[in-house]
């Protein structure tokens, strides 16, 4: 499907009053007033990210309390059991709060979900379980704030339940011991978009102060909550939470903890990715390498033993999990290319995707694991939201399904008006799950492509790609690549800059990467050359080869390290035909 491309037009003398009162690049100053920064003051703000820009946990609404609960059940000796979600930010917050509670000498354990077998949040059943291995408390991490009659049943077991989450919230709240959550209704929270991690960060920061009676905690606590740093930005790049404000710091500076102060699983994990090779790490190594890996275990029913990697303290133990879980990545990767491919055969077949509004799939057996993974392919490739259903082999349990957004549908609400067709629903704006009975699946389709048909005009239907700045080959000296990653960490919220540039020659495009998915080619402009790379966008190179004319091209650039070596590379967002210019004799 072609894109929209949308190139601003600046004002060059904005540009330059900002670089010179703010003391930065005049590229700099240009992308950021691209991005509604226009004077010193907020770039100020948006540039430092020193520690003392995170808020005191005092500020969160509950988590002193949950912190005096937690310190309290610890001094009693009462098992404290942390029950987290199965993807990567549930699992680095339970390892967080898990290691915080050791910290204190507790009595503590964890339960992570099987995603295949139990699925997502808190269970009636699962609460019971806990309760006869002797839990008197339990706190959850990323899931719970729309456990109502869970929350009843902890009440009926005598468990103290702590909720901490940050997805949105129902009609009705839980009845818990007490709710952490940064938009809580009647709190005014400044920074409403914390991931799991990250509020599970600030619960275990409150824990230090209490249990050290002071706001200023001592060397172990300090140093256990700059390693804990690293564990939270996993999440919080993972969670797909708008890198601004209070996340932007808690990465920035949990990229440095990670190479500083992982722990042991960690510590392998980024050895058996080369990541400890690298000078510095970016957003982009968790988000493209440590991640996945989490998330793979996740997907494939094994979250717990991501948790155990991420808080084992023996080093053999660490490499044998790292190992285990690198290997669960790749099998993840060979289950998704074949629900991608059966999911794009229907695509193809059932479908018109450049009218229709939406895309509802549904396939027997699909590993319901995958399928969220797919939606997101499918809706970055179609600009369409995108539901895939798994339905039940046998067909005697309701179908799994996992959803991702486009064109500004807002998931939650789509779901929320469709929810008389579904057994149950749950996620945010960009992405949900739900579970449906198979009979009601064409019925939901239904529903939910008129629901999107009048929320998504015609307009909106069509993809674009937001440039930054027009900028020419020759710009992208080293130099001036490293001035625009002043601009990181990069992400949600605060996307890596993207540039075009105009009449520019191909030379040798090829495929590359496994199954041959990726593209390498080169890129000549006037006397500049670079190397130029596009993800999952292998069948660019057929296109390309067959060429005549030279192209415009839309891109990220970005630094490569390799072998000691640092070089611009360009990671290709979009190309098109350059239109040539004629004039009649």
């Amino acid at each position: 499907m072609d894109k929209r491309w949308r190139i601003p037009t600046h004002d060059a003398g904005r540009i330059e009053d900002l670089a010179s009162q703010a003391s930065i690049p005049s590229i700099v100053a240009q992308l950021l007033v691209a991005r509604g920064f226009y004077h010193p003051k907020e770039v100020a703000c948006f540039l430092d990210t020193r520690l003392s820009g995170l808020r005191d946990p005092g500020e969160l609404p509950g988590a002193t309390d949950a912190a005096e609960r937690l310190l309290a059940a610890s001094k009693a000796g009462r098992r404290i059991v942390i029950h987290g979600d199965y993807d990567a930010d549930g699992m680095t917050g339970s390892a967080i709060l898990y290691l915080c509670l050791k910290l204190i000498g507790a009595d503590v354990g964890y339960h992570i979900p099987n995603r295949l077998e139990e699925g997502y949040g808190l269970k009636h059943d699962t609460l019971r379980s806990l309760a006869e291995r002797g839990a008197s408390l339990v706190i959850s991490v990323d899931c719970g704030i729309a456990s109502v009659g869970e929350a009843e049943t902890a009440r009926e077991l005598g468990i103290e339940l702590i909720i901490t989450d940050h997805h949105e919230m129902g009609n009705e709240l839980p009845r818990a011991a007490t709710i952490v959550h940064p938009r809580l209704p009647g709190t005014h929270y400044p920074f409403g978009y914390l991931c799991g991690a990250g509020v599970a960060f600030k619960v275990a920061w409150a824990l230090c102060q209490q249990a050290s009676q002071a706001k200023k905690v001592g060397v172990p606590m300090r140093n256990f909550l700059m390693s804990a740093m690293g564990i939270a930005a996993i999440g919080t790049v993972a969670d797909m939470v708008p890198l601004l404000d209070e996340n932007r710091i808690l990465v920035r500076h949990g990229l440095t903890s990670l190479q500083d102060r992982a722990q042991p699983g960690l510590q392998a994990l980024m050895q058996l990715t080369q990541l400890d090779k690298k000078s510095s790490l970016s957003s982009d190594d968790i988000a493209f390498s440590l991640a996945p890996r989490l998330n793979a275990a996740g997907r494939l029913g094994q979250a717990q033993l991501g948790v155990e990697l991420l808080v084992t303290e023996s080093s053999q133990r660490a490499t044998a999990l790292a190992a285990y879980i690198h290997e669960l990545n790749q099998s993840r990767v060979s289950l998704e290319r074949s629900v991608q491919l059966a999911a794009s055969k229907q695509v193809k077949e059932d479908t018109d995707p450049d009218q229709d509004p939406a895309l509802v799939l549904s396939g027997r057996g699909w590993h319901a694991g995958i399928i969220g993974i797919v939606a997101g392919r499918l809706a970055e490739k179609h600009n369409r939201p995108v539901i895939l259903i798994s339905t039940d082999t046998l067909g005697s349990k309701p179908g799994i399904g996992s959803g991702r957004s486009a064109c500004g549908l807002n998931l939650h609400a789509a779901l929320q008006h469709c929810s008389p067709h579904l057994v149950s629903h749950g996620g945010h704006e960009a992405a949900a799950g739900l579970q449906i009975s198979e009979e009601n699946i064409d019925a939901f389709r239904e529903d939910f492509m008129q629901f999107a048909a009048n929320e998504i005009d015609a307009h909106s239907r069509i993809p674009e790609i937001h440039i930054d700045a027009e900028a020419p080959l020759s710009q992208l000296t080293l130099s001036t690549v490293e001035q625009i990653e002043q601009l990181a960490p990069f992400g949600q919220g605060n996307p890596r800059p993207v540039l075009c540039a105009s009449c520019v020659e191909v030379d040798q495009p090829k495929r590359m990467g496994g199954g041959e998915r990726h593209l390498t080619v080169r890129l000549s402009q006037h006397a500049t050359k670079l190397r130029a790379v596009a993800f999952g966008q292998g069948d660019w190179a057929e296109e390309m080869a067959q060429l005549e004319t030279p192209i415009d091209v839309a891109y990220r650039p970005v630094i490569n390290q390799f072998a000691g070596r640092r070089t611009v590379e360009l990671h290709l967002v979009d190309w098109r035909p350059t239109k040539i210019a004629t004039s009649n004799s």
